[in-house]
């Protein structure tokens, strides 16, 4: 009884037709499948993303290829790898420091990276960064080679060649020298002479230097006499000229060295020259203690556009020009400023001259450059003869 009716009961309230029933099961059974696969979906996505964050965590953030799009980049001195990193990190050149600092530290060659301006390029991997910065053609380099002995005009022309700045930029940042480096105590004279606050000459140390493509006359002469200085602090050259040189000025010993850089032509003359001139100025022993020193007289005449010119050529009235203030021949002392820039060689002689008693020297031989010296005027006159048979110069040298 209880069967016939469970079975009336079903009979009831199933209405629907099998074949309607068996579509509603199948999409049922589709749904859950599709449900599955987004879960499935759902859990690969996460665990995609969750790797990733782990991965990230425990590897640097790195581009690919070599780049896009080019960037210049300045890497300074005393930079470290965090450094550079950083700045590149800045120009969006590497995506992350530590990218950079890996590739550096995996390529041995990356301690020879050098201080300059590269062009680079955005989003590059860390390991083409370092490759690029190792890579000597990019590198944006304006150079310029300074000869030892160089006036500072001639000095202004060899900067304007180099870095393309006209020379008078060189001439209007040039009158503050202190304001671009130089310890005002370096125009102090024992002399009681008074220097010019406003003359570079001497200042501008001879070496091969490397500007920014952006740098301006003001940058430029500001490394020079950067370098200038810490070329100075490296001879101990003031310590020095102070300590051993009685009382002489390291002002008055530059100037020395300016005048022995433009009189001998070897390394090995420069002190004794400098000795000579030390003998001329302060040993009481020579006429007026002046230093009679024609260089220094052409020296003016060219920088103030007249030329200079042998020293068999230049007239009395030249040589004896009141208003010459680098007249060596009627004014006691050095005169008020150095004649040229020196290099370490002139610097050293000046510095630490060999001692001697001489009062002259000549050169008696161009094509060696070979240096005679004399204690006395009839040696000297002697050592001139010498310099005329080998067609120095004529033989009313001064």
């Amino acid at each position: 009884m209880i069967d016939e009716l469970d079975l009336a009961f079903d009979q009831e309230n199933d209405r629907t037709p099998r074949t309607h029933r068996r579509k509603r099961s199948g999409g049922r059974s589709a749904i859950a499948f599709v449900l599955v696969l987004l879960l499935f979906g759902l859990l690969g996505g996460g665990i995609w993303y969750g790797y990733h964050k782990v991965r990230d965590f425990f590897t640097a953030a790195d581009y690919d290829g070599p780049g896009l799009e080019p960037v210049q980049v300045e890497i300074k001195k005393n930079d470290t790898l965090t450094d550079m990193g950083n700045t590149l990190v800045g120009h969006d050149v590497v995506k992350s420091a530590a990218a950079f600092i890996e590739a550096a530290e995996k390529n041995s060659k990356s301690k020879n990276i050098q201080v300059g301006v590269y062009n680079l390029k955005k989003q590059m991997s860390g390991a083409q960064a370092v490759a690029a910065l190792l890579d000597a053609k990019n590198r944006v380099v304006r150079g310029a080679t300074i000869p030892e002995g160089l006036t500072y005009l001639e000095t202004f022309q060899k900067l304007s060649e180099a870095t393309k700045i006209p020379v008078d930029q060189f001439k209007e940042a040039a009158k503050d020298p202190i304001g671009l480096g130089v310890p005002d105590w370096w125009f102090n004279r024992s002399d009681k002479k008074q220097a010019k606050k406003d003359n570079i000459e001497g200042f501008l140390y001879p070496a091969t230097y490397e500007f920014p493509p952006n740098a301006d006359a003001t940058t430029v002469l500001r490394t020079m006499i950067s370098h200038f200085n810490q070329e100075m602090e490296k001879l101990g050259f003031v310590d020095k000229v102070q300590k051993e040189r009685g009382g002489i000025s390291p002002y008055e010993a530059l100037i020395a060295a300016s005048i022995a850089q433009r009189e001998a032509a070897h390394n090995e003359d420069m002190g004794p020259v400098a000795r000579v001139l030390y003998n001329r100025v302060y040993t009481g022993k020579f006429p007026c203690n002046c230093l009679q020193i024609d260089s220094a007289v052409n020296y003016w005449l060219s920088i103030t556009g007249k030329g200079g010119k042998a020293s068999e050529k230049l007239k009395d009235s030249e040589l004896h020009d009141k208003s010459n203030p680098y007249n060596t021949h009627d004014f006691a002392g050095f005169p008020i400023g150095p004649i040229g820039n020196p290099g370490e060689a002139a610097l050293k002689g000046a510095m630490e001259p060999p001692p001697s008693d001489y009062f002259f020297f000549v050169t008696i031989d161009n094509n060696k450059g070979t240096m005679a010296y004399a204690k006395t005027n009839a040696e000297f006159e002697q050592k001139k003869q010498i310099a005329c048979q080998n067609g120095v110069q004529i033989c009313n040298i001064k």
